[in-house]
């Protein structure tokens, strides 16, 4: 499976307007990385030229350049899921199996940010990102208590509810900014971050959130449901420069124009897109994390940098 991927092609439908705008109809696709079981967790970072990742399944987070290849920053990593940069850039992580979020400090040395929400032990932090105030923003579904190769220790649900949480600036105080998804997953600010979209996988849908003044989120509403045939839920997800959503989801990776509607589906065939981001120089390589292995791709429009 794993040779195969270096003839990975892309296919593209639910072509509307403007799609060539978004991506080419046949864009080449680069093998970066081998032998993941159950990649996830891409963050672009640009100051230090490198994609970090991790493999759920394998417990280790990675990091990848051109200049170095591959190489290992965090093994066992309590199953890490998703990650993202700080405004010091160091990495957050999503302590999946571990019920944690996590920082990798500079000398590699870890730190426990968040592990219980008003006495109790979190579910299973999925997918993580950083405000540009500091804040850290988090899903908390229960996953990591019974997805096989996944777990960890404790396999005891604590909490009622999968919420999504809140870590303020100082990293005192935890929130749960919005409980009202089954299953949340993947989410990521608008441009100007106004808004926050949370994938609830379990009913198929990507909900949009109103971010107000004091960070607490307006109602919910549905920004996109995902019906038909194909296998996959919506998982991991960003935002380009233009507003539009990039969301892997049934049958490939999604791209939505800012009112939801379709652009283009990238479609994967035979191979299972997990997450996603931007990075490069110029923000316009995808970088795309799988089942089997972590590849890269050039589009026509730039991500949302990261730090």
């Amino acid at each position: 499976m794993h040779g195969s991927l270096e003839h990975l092609t892309v296919e593209l439908d639910l072509r509307a307007a403007g799609w060539q705008e978004i991506v080419d109809e046949h864009p080449p696709v680069t093998v970066i990385a081998h032998d993941i079981i159950f990649g996830e967790g891409p963050t672009w970072d640009a100051a230090g030229e490198q994609l970090y990742f991790t493999d759920i399944i394998g417990d280790t987070v990675w990091k990848w350049s051109r200049a170095r290849g591959q190489e290992v920053v965090l093994s066992p990593s309590v199953k890490g899921n998703g990650t993202c940069l700080d405004l010091q850039r160091r990495l957050l992580v999503a302590g999946w199996g571990g019920r944690t979020l996590f920082r990798i400090e500079p000398d590699g040395q870890v730190t426990t940010l968040a592990d219980r929400w008003q006495g109790m032990k979190l579910n299973s932090p999925n997918d993580v990102v950083c405000k540009s105030d500091g804040s850290v923003w988090f899903t908390d579904p229960p996953g990591g208590l019974v997805n096989v190769g996944m777990v960890g220790h404790d396999l005891q649900r604590y909490l009622e509810t999968q919420p999504v949480f809140r870590l303020s600036p100082d990293g005192r105080t935890l929130t749960a900014v919005a409980e009202d998804n089954i299953y949340p997953n993947g989410l990521c600010f608008s441009p100007d971050e106004s808004i926050l979209y949370v994938n609830c996988s379990r009913e198929r849908v990507i909900r949009a959130y109103d971010v107000q003044g004091d960070s607490s989120l307006g109602p919910a509403r549905i920004f996109h449901r995902y019906e038909g045939p194909e296998r996959g839920v919506p998982d991991g997800i960003k935002c380009d420069v233009r507003g539009n959503v990039w969301c892997t989801a049934p049958g490939g990776i999604w791209v939505h124009d800012p009112c939801g509607t379709p652009i283009v589906r990238i479609k994967t065939p035979g191979h299972h897109p997990t997450n996603i981001c931007f990075g490069d120089a110029d923000w316009k390589t995808l970088y795309i994390t799988m089942i089997g292995s972590v590849v890269s791709m050039r589009v026509n429009v730039a991500g949302v940098p990261s730090r």
